[in-house]
């Protein structure tokens, strides 16, 4: 009895690190489509990929979006023929206890040069779709007391209204 519990045990192990491979390779295809999707222009499926209650937030501290506002944003950029192109550099993605839910963070290879993604994932239907994905500039340490007073001006104005508004 021992023994069958034993070989039970094992056969379980590996087959949840065998799905977390799976999952793990399903959740990169997601997003590398979704990338793929903008560097070619293809809104449809650009937008397919993001779930109806995402968020998306960009580099400019004014840009959060829920899927219909990116959809107009994105929109004249698409039809240009051609978004924004990133590639990513190196990705890392890990789930939640149930497996229905994926945190995932890349560095990518951008026009802004490296930029920061970070994401939320959920499985739904069998399919994962972007629940939220967050943009940013990565900025070297040894930089950051040159570019701040290069932002100052304009973002202080954020700052203020931002305060006036609570």
């Amino acid at each position: 009895m021992k023994k069958y519990i034993s070989i039970s045990l094992s056969f379980f192990l590996i087959s949840l690190c065998f799905s977390q491979v799976r999952d793990t390779a399903a959740v990169a295809h997601t997003v590398d489509k979704w990338h793929f999707s903008a560097a070619n222009a293809d809104f449809n499926t650009y937008f397919d990929l993001l779930h109806t209650e995402s968020i998306f937030i960009g580099t400019d501290a004014t840009e959060r979006w829920n899927k219909p506002e990116f959809m107009e944003y994105a929109k004249p950029h698409f039809d240009k023929g051609r978004a924004w192109d990133f590639k990513s550099l190196v990705r890392f993605v890990n789930f939640s206890v149930d497996g229905q839910t994926a945190w995932v963070d890349e560095l990518l290879d951008t026009q802004m040069k490296i930029c920061r993604g970070s994401g939320v994932l959920v499985l739904e239907r069998g399919e994962w779709l972007i629940k939220q994905y967050v943009l940013s500039i990565t900025i070297p340490n040894d930089m950051v007391e040159t570019i701040v007073p290069l932002k100052a001006l304009q973002e202080d104005k954020i700052i203020e209204q931002i305060r006036s508004d609570k």
